[in-house]
């Protein structure tokens, strides 16, 4: 009996402290022009039962670009769970021109993201990620590891923002209409220097996921990414902006850049030390904010 009850205690453990990485290297496939490149591996997540959401090639990081999907079952999933476990709903998937291949680990992301409700998505996370895989090719986890146990609380260091932060509300508005017509209208107009590459709604719920790509040449996504010098890790991108209820908020950058490039040192992080405050100063002006 205690022999038993040892080994459940040391399964248990080690499901928890397992060390978990951000992304996954998958198969290369014939390198190419970029759309082209693309477009073979949307063929190859379409045919695994994915559905394409949005592109994005941004500027400034030549040969890279990211295919967004959903999963119809885990979008039926976090539609039903409501709030801001809405973010769990797109997948990211890095492509590049020499045909290397990356996508998001969800155990990863959705133990960050839905935190204390991951085992309700677990099963349906399992069974993507296995589609993925056979689809994509599953190669060495990359991009630095943290715990399981870790992640639902994660901040990169002590004093920083965890994933409920009062930083990342950016707007309030009337109701949840106006909050999502203000963030369709206002990336439509590409202001500061935005684009839409997705977007997610549910209505019903009351919740909206939108992708958005920032294109500043000073401190959009090409600048930060170039600045520390993770290509290879195109998947993070895009930045998140969601809507609950009437409130726009987006995820705080040094919460959410220290979530996607964990094994980044703080040298690395010091030269985009201006980057928490210019995402959310954009992304507010995107809300409909008051900066």
């Amino acid at each position: 009996m205690l022999r038993w009850a040892l080994g459940l205690f040391l399964g248990i453990y080690s499901l928890t402290a397992a060390a978990i990485a951000p992304y996954i290297q998958g198969d290369k496939v014939q390198p190419g022009d970029l759309q082209t490149v693309a477009a073979v591996v949307e063929g190859k997540l379409k045919a695994a039962g994915f559905k394409p959401l949005g592109h994005y090639f941004p500027k400034g990081i030549p040969g890279r670009g990211v295919i967004v999907v959903s999963d119809d079952a885990i979008l039926a999933k976090v539609r039903d769970m409501g709030g801001t476990n809405i973010l769990a709903a797109p997948i990211r998937i890095g492509v590049s021109a020499d045909g290397a291949v990356s996508y998001i680990n969800l155990e990863y992301w959705y133990r960050a993201y839905l935190r204390q409700r991951f085992n309700e998505v677990a099963p349906l996370a399992r069974d993507a990620q296995g589609r993925l895989a056979r689809a994509l090719g599953a190669g060495p986890e990359f991009g630095g590891d943290e715990s399981a146990a870790e992640l639902p609380r994660y901040r990169y260091m002590v004093g920083m923002e965890r994933f409920e932060d009062e930083k990342n509300r950016l707007a309030r508005h009337s109701s949840f209409a106006e909050a999502l017509e203000t963030v369709r209208h206002n990336l439509a107009r590409g202001v500061a220097d935005t684009s839409k590459v997705y977007e997610i709604v549910v209505p019903e719920k009351k919740v909206a996921v939108f992708g958005v790509a920032m294109h500043s040449p000073a401190s959009g996504d090409a600048a930060i990414v170039n600045k520390i010098n993770v290509q290879d890790r195109i998947a993070a991108l895009p930045y998140e902006l969601f809507i609950v209820n009437n409130e726009v908020m987006a995820l705080y950058g040094r919460y959410r850049l220290a979530l996607s490039f964990p094994d980044l040192s703080m040298g690395h992080f010091t030269r985009i030390v201006y980057a928490p405050e210019d995402i959310r100063n954009t992304l507010m002006t995107v809300a409909g904010g008051a900066r």
